[in-house]
């Protein structure tokens, strides 16, 4: 029978392996040469859902706070579980599309791939620069907070109220962060959609 400093140890070294193993799979999905075939238009839809999914985050984790703020403890972690639930939706639409689907680059607007000379025109350049410091920010506060975000549920599992509000700290305004930029990206790079 484990222990409960094993039992721990083995959850602590999942978290760690999650952690790792879900910005890997993501990078390898977005850079990957080949794609998966005969997925069919639908998966057109997954950026559009994946900003829904986002914004409803948004909203739940503010609502999250909120909740605690107020002491109300038990709708605290409902919204909180809720919006873990949508988070995993989110990477599973957002693994799904990019295993499918080829990057949309931000300006290309005959929709071929390329940035051409034509599509650097105008303020688009200015434009691009803001929308990768956002991409960017995103998706380095998205692998870092993962882990974070799956310690700070441990800890509120297991009734370890003060880790857990030492973690959430920190935690909290990254994950917002992350749920707030991804609707941004999105609004910025859904014009540049070709489907």
């Amino acid at each position: 029978m484990k222990t409960e400093v094993q039992t721990s140890k083995s959850y602590t070294g999942l978290i760690w392996a999650l952690s790792i193993i879900v910005p890997a799979l993501v990078a390898v999905l977005i850079f990957a040469p080949q794609k998966l075939e005969g997925t069919g238009d639908w998966v057109y839809v997954l950026p559009h859902l994946n900003a829904a999914l986002n914004s409803i985050t948004s909203v739940v984790l503010i609502l999250g706070l909120f909740f605690i703020l107020r002491k109300n403890i038990a709708a605290h972690k409902t919204m909180m579980s809720i919006a873990f639930g949508l988070g995993s939706l989110f990477l599973i639409s957002y693994v799904i599309y990019h295993a499918a689907a080829d990057s949309t680059i931000f300006g290309d607007v005959n929709g071929n791939g390329v940035l051409e000379e034509a599509e650097k025109t105008g303020g688009i350049m200015f434009q691009r620069v803001v929308y990768v410091t956002i991409l960017l920010s995103h998706i380095v506060l998205a692998a870092i907070v993962v882990p974070f975000v799956l310690f700070a549920f441990y800890f509120a599992l297991t009734n370890r109220v003060e880790k857990h509000k030492k973690i959430v700290k920190f935690t909290f305004p990254i994950w917002l962060y992350v749920s707030i930029t991804g609707v941004i990206v999105y609004l910025m790079i859904s014009p540049y959609y070709v489907h």
